[in-house]
């Protein structure tokens, strides 16, 4: 039996990886496991919420879905590929998938050119059409600062495990993405330590590399790199 296991973003849900995990419920019998980090989901309250639980609540799913299946596939978005990095040097895991992985964050260039988009918008009054202003104008509000430091203090301690990642891996990356540099893809293909490793820019993809212009390609990419 197969298991995939998919981590969403920091203030994400599940929502952010389910076009892939949707595509493998309808094409494979595999186990697949979507959890929800705690504070998270469309009913956030990250208040009070500390790092280490997200890790905890990783690690415990994992460790379920390692009881069902015999092979196992991580994939992980944004802040959920770091723990993806992470869990794949602590467990025995076959395949790891990093999406947007964010061990770097904020690119300053396309975020200027994504709040120019936003201004143009606001001037054309279509505003609330702008998907990145409808997904995040939300999350600015409501994230409390400490909860931001919380994501910052996972990605320190666990970027470090990157340098220990020995398992087939594909690292797909958004050309446009507004919060974690593109070539931040490059680092981590550098830093990890695995034989079988694979980098693929989306050259239509902003930070959401599921739900973007690139989408099937995304889904076809990840697909053949884990049934071949």
């Amino acid at each position: 039996m197969v298991g995939c296991m998919l981590i969403h973003g920091f203030t994400g849900a599940p929502y952010e990886v389910e076009p892939l995990a949707a595509y493998f419920r309808n094409h494979t019998n595999w186990v697949v496991s979507v959890p929800t980090l705690p504070g998270h989901g469309e009913e956030e309250t990250l208040r009070g919420v500390s790092f280490n639980q997200w890790i905890d609540t990783a690690e415990a799913n994992l460790k379920e879905l390692m009881k069902k299946c015999e092979t196992v596939y991580v994939i992980g978005f944004s802040m959920g590929g770091v723990l993806a990095g992470y869990l794949a040097t602590k467990y025995q895991v076959d395949k790891l998938v990093l999406l947007s992985a964010a061990i770097h964050y904020i690119h300053p260039i396309q975020m200027m050119k994504d709040i120019g988009g936003m201004i143009t918008d606001l001037r054309r009054g279509t505003l609330l059409q702008n998907e990145l202003f409808s997904r995040y104008s939300k999350k600015l509000k409501t994230t409390p600062v400490l909860a931001s430091i919380e994501f910052r203090k996972l990605v320190q301690k666990l970027k470090p495990s990157f340098k220990s990642v020995s398992v087939p891996t594909i690292i797909l990356q958004g050309k446009l993405d507004g919060m974690v540099p593109y070539k931040t893809a490059h680092t981590i293909y550098h830093l990890i330590d695995s034989d079988e490793k694979q980098i693929c820019i989306m050259e239509k993809s902003k930070h959401l590399i599921c739900h973007g212009e690139d989408q099937n390609d995304v889904i076809d990419k990840v697909f053949h790199f884990l049934t071949n």
